[in-house]
């Protein structure tokens, strides 16, 4: 075994104990409570998770995406939130690792100090008064004293914005710009302001805090990544937000399969030899999973498949934008499904909370995935892409 696998496997093993052991034992606690997961971030921070990514050469772990889609897996089965936390935090890293060619020096000092470190970086991509429209910005750079430069950004949701150490922002790159050229900007805790607007009160999730900020930041005109957003969220954000966000979403939807499963077999030792009614219905559940998890694996292989091609040209066609948009409303529409028949197949012991069986969080937390980016603006795309793309 090489050294980076059994680099690899021990970051698998170190975040299957924090899962299982941490994230999952407070997961209720954070729930009822709508808090941070500290005890679970704090956990995965001492065996250096947060920075696993990071390449060798900047001083991390080097661990592959796989690696990384797989901790959000087994995040996502102990606490939805922590494992939505930690797939967040992760596509801010890659973002940043992959345009490192055009961003200047002091971003590779900073993935440094991400491995080292642990730092927690939240994002910043909505935004009032733009629909929703994540391609598009009101809040222009602008400058400010002694050569830096400044923003202030009324943003709609931040998650974990109030606990992260760094805030990777998407901002139009100045006042003359139209509103869908932008760039990102990476802003540490001392250079910005977060002023809360809204409350973080809902129905599942919440965990993850994400309520509305005015952020205002004033920073060094390095820190700004120069290249286009739109190329960014081509070629990382939006496949590497749709393929970890499923993979936490596959967690939350496996482990409310097994807690059905162990009520099947509690039933069948209870009674042996007797027909259990809901094993039936959770044989074509676990068929439902089975697909569900392959549409995952695929899709993380077509994305790296697509990122080694020359000048990662796969991942700008239409093609390759309704392969990722649809591995989310797959994705998305799955988990809640499962979660449901399960509740159906086993009854009153999974609606309720107290039970070993109970997924009633899971299926809250399922129910924001159709949110997130929603479905119906997704499908609007879609529906006008598979129009025009040569092969979907």
């Amino acid at each position: 075994m090489s050294v980076e696998q059994r680099s690899t496997e021990q970051f698998l093993v170190d975040v299957r104990r924090v899962a299982s052991d941490v994230a999952a034992a407070h997961a209720d606690a954070v729930d009822r409570d709508a808090r941070f997961p500290v005890e679970a971030i704090d956990a995965l921070r001492e065996v250096g998770a947060l920075g696993a990514m990071v390449e060798e050469e900047l001083g991390g772990a080097g661990v592959p995406l796989a690696a990384i889609a797989r901790a959000c897996y087994e995040l996502g089965r102990g606490c939805t939130s922590t494992g939505m936390v930690y797939a967040m935090h992760q596509i801010q890293v890659a973002t940043i690792q992959r345009h490192l060619d055009s961003a200047p020096g002091w971003f590779h000092s900073y993935l440094g100090e991400i491995a080292t470190q642990d730092r927690l970086i939240a994002s910043a991509t909505s935004e009032v008064g733009t629909g929703g429209d994540m391609a598009r910005s009101i809040a222009p750079l602008r400058p400010a004293a002694d050569g830096q430069l400044q923003f202030e950004k009324n943003a709609t949701v931040i998650s974990y914005g109030a606990h992260a150490d760094d805030l990777l922002t998407s901002i139009r790159r100045s006042e003359d710009a139209e509103q869908g050229d932008q760039v990102m900007v990476l802003t540490r805790l001392a250079e910005t302001e977060l002023q809360q607007t809204g409350t973080w009160d809902t129905l599942g999730m919440r965990g993850t805090c994400s309520p509305g900020f005015i952020v205002r930041a004033k920073f060094a005109p390095e820190q700004v990544l120069g290249i286009p957003f739109s190329k960014m969220m081509n070629e990382s954000i939006v496949p590497l937000s749709h393929i970890l966000w499923a993979n936490v979403w596959l967690g939350a939807a496996t482990e409310a399969f097994e807690r059905g499963r162990a009520f099947v077999r509690d039933a069948a030792r209870r009674k042996p030899g007797e027909p259990v009614p809901a094993a039936q219905v959770l044989a074509g559940v676990m068929a439902e999973l089975v697909l569900f998890r392959s549409e995952v694996e695929t899709s993380l292989a077509k994305f790296n498949e697509w990122s080694d091609a020359p000048g990662r040209e796969p991942l700008s066609t239409i093609s390759a934008q309704l392969r990722f948009n649809n591995t989310k409303l797959a994705a998305s529409q799955q988990v809640s499904k499962i979660c449901t028949e399960v509740l159906e197949a086993i009854g009153i012991v999974a609606y309720k909370n107290d039970s070993p069986y109970g997924v009633g969080r899971h299926l809250r937390d399922a129910l924001s995935a159709r949110l997130m980016v929603t479905n119906q603006r997704l499908r609007v795309v879609d529906a006008g892409l598979m129009t025009i793309a040569k092969e979907v």
